[in-house]
């Protein structure tokens, strides 16, 4: 598959929100769910797009959910093509192929679902803190990175503005429901357990992992986008080691490239090189390449 020109925003009939990434359209009973090319890091969106990251997160969403059977249901309908567009988006077909889902709409729960196989990350940085990671007590004596016996479910708020912050299974009953709650647990440590299996075999460590899910028609379905380097955190296998910080498949490459500027960290944004744009984007390929065993290519 070959995509050209970068989309950095869209402007369409109906744009019901706008995030950091992607642009919503509301379709009525459905949702159309954009994936532009922007990136962010430290709560800022950057100025300068990163060329077909938004290809990469949506066709990586499509692969897991048509090959992960722990992911039924889900809320995605099609991806956006040349051959299916939706009424009245036709003339925008170019803009959205590849990169855009439409979904069936769902009320959505209050909490994000996220998954540890490793303490890495805000865990990492809760258990020395405290000794727990969202209220769950662990061993003493962790190291960096090293992998949990089993997975552990960490949920935390969704906030509009700044950080989610970490709750604890029982906060997370008060804000989404027990009966929905338990089964947002349940099936988010099934997904990662077969994402991660299947990760492995492809020389992958699924490190850790977030998920959203919505009712619809009084089923839990799995929405947003689902095992991407946007939600999760991926490493190569040959590269892990219990007690060191593994490189990962992120926009970890644009932070630490910004970590070295004299930035505050706030808007506006510093110009970002096309160089460390272009090996950001790589490190989406790759762990695209390396997970699907597929391949796509951009005009420059």
């Amino acid at each position: 598959m070959t995509q050209d020109s970068a989309v950095y925003t869209t402007d369409l009939a109906g744009l019901s929100h706008r995030g950091k990434v992607r642009d919503m359209y509301d379709l009525g009973d459905r949702l159309m769910i954009v994936a532009s090319d922007r990136i962010s890091a430290y709560d800022v969106v950057m100025d300068q797009p990163v060329p077909g990251k938004g290809i990469i997160l949506t066709e990586m969403s499509r692969f897991w959910l048509e090959t992960l059977a722990a992911c039924e249901p889900h809320h995605l309908e099609y991806v956006v093509s040349d051959e299916r567009v939706p009424a009245g988006y036709e003339p925008h077909a170019a803009q959205l192929r590849g990169r855009t889902m439409v979904c069936a709409k769902a009320e959505v729960l209050p909490v994000e679902c996220i998954v540890r196989g490793y303490i890495v990350g805000g865990g990492w940085r809760e258990y020395q803190e405290s000794g727990r990671v969202s209220g769950i007590k662990l061993d003493p004596g962790l190291r960096h990175a090293q992998k949990f016996p089993e997975p552990l479910f960490t949920p935390s708020t969704k906030a509009d503005a700044g950080h989610d912050e970490p709750i604890s299974f029982e906060q997370a009953c008060e804000l989404a429901g027990r009966e929905w709650m338990t089964e947002a647990r349940d099936r988010s440590l099934a997904i990662y357990r077969e994402a991660s299996a299947y990760a492995e075999s492809r020389g992958v460590l699924l490190a850790d992992t977030k998920f959203e899910f919505g009712i619809r028609d009084g089923k839990l379905l799995l929405i947003d986008e689902v095992l991407t380097p946007d939600s999760s955190r991926f490493w190569r296998a040959d590269e892990w080691a219990a007690g060191t910080n593994p490189p990962s498949f992120d926009k970890q490459f644009l932070r630490d490239y910004l970590a070295s500027l004299e930035w505050n960290k706030k808007p506006p944004p510093p110009t970002i090189p096309q160089n460390i744009l272009s090996q950001t984007r790589e490190r989406y390929l790759e762990a695209y390449r390396m997970l699907t065993g597929r391949s796509l290519t951009f005009k420059e």
